[in-house]
């Protein structure tokens, strides 16, 4: 793999350290200090952070702001976009502002089906499949042009990540493989708990190459209880929550939050240990104090000035 952005978690990466990267939910409303703060509460602990589009399909502040605003605390935003909510022109407009806001990596989705919304009637445009969007992003980078070939001047040059679901039944590689020849960079999983079925997984992307041609970010999660398990697993899509997990979380007791934080550390550990891994993606679940938790004992720190 080579150097094809000016993204700092790209450097990073290419440098052989394992990366760690969180996430900043914009809230729902116009509160510029509700993103700050959470990225304040990052500093230092995370490479890079997901600034999320609409999460679960529900009208959040843009994306994009929410970049300028981690930027402006000095992280580094990978702006989430997604092809639910825009047709090609919307999308090329953004990838082209996120870079004037500063965002220098972007992560191109479907997004949530508006159903499991606030917005249940909102119409999904869907002009672009993700396939394209990822496409759309590598050309601006590549080859400085649009999608109708008009040149783009100066053209951001991102770092382009995809997602991707590892774990979920009837899981076809061919899938990513074809962002992949898109032109991703990076992919950020899935919340992982079972660390053996995500070493066979490591293991069939390797026997295809794909680990030599994109950086895996596994997703990680320390659940607060029992409770939190058992929704990720009835509602999560792709998630996989053994039943010892869950039986370790009740018998935690009034210990359980500091149980998922060990929870979490052992499944790092894991991680590291699997050949292809470059990183995990720690997410907080609405408490970001959980993640420097998770990040702090799993030994991850300092992170690279």
């Amino acid at each position: 793999m080579t150097l094809r952005s000016e993204s700092r978690l790209e450097r990073i990466l290419h440098d052989g350290t394992f990366a760690v990267t969180a996430e900043v939910v914009p809230p729902r409303g116009a509160d510029p200090n509700a993103v700050m703060t959470q990225a304040q509460q990052l500093l230092g602990y995370a490479d890079a952070v997901n600034v999320t589009d609409n999460p679960t399909s529900s009208a959040h502040m843009s994306s994009l702001a929410g970049a300028a605003l981690v930027a402006r605390a000095g992280l580094e935003p990978i702006a989430q976009l997604t092809v639910r909510d825009r047709n090609r022109l919307a999308l090329t407009a953004d990838l082209l502002g996120a870079w004037a806001l500063g965002a220098r990596a972007v992560l191109c989705l479907t997004g949530d089906p508006v159903s499991t919304g606030d917005h249940p009637d909102a119409t999904e445009v869907m002009d672009l499949d993700v396939i394209e969007l990822i496409t759309l992003a590598a050309r601006l980078r590549d080859e400085g042009t649009g999608l109708a070939g008009t040149p783009v001047d100066p053209a951001p040059r991102f770092f382009v990540g995809g997602a991707d679901v590892p774990l979920a039944p009837g899981y076809d590689p061919a899938r990513l493989e074809r962002k992949a020849d898109a032109g991703i960079d990076f992919v950020q999983t899935q919340i992982v708990y079972d660390v053996d079925a995500m070493g066979e997984w490591a293991e069939r992307l390797g026997a295809r190459g794909l680990l030599e041609r994109v950086f895996v970010l596994a997703g990680v999660a320390a659940p607060r209880g029992p409770k939190t398990a058992r929704f990720m697993r009835e509602h999560l899509p792709g998630v996989t929550v053994p039943d010892a997990v869950v039986r370790r979380l009740e018998e935690a007791g009034d210990d359980a939050e500091s149980e998922g934080v060990r929870l979490a550390v052992e499944v790092i550990e894991g991680l590291r240990a699997i050949p292809g891994i470059a990183g995990v993606h720690v997410m907080g679940l609405g408490h970001e104090e959980i993640v420097r938790r998770v990040i702090d004992a799993a030994g991850l720190l300092p992170r690279p000035a």
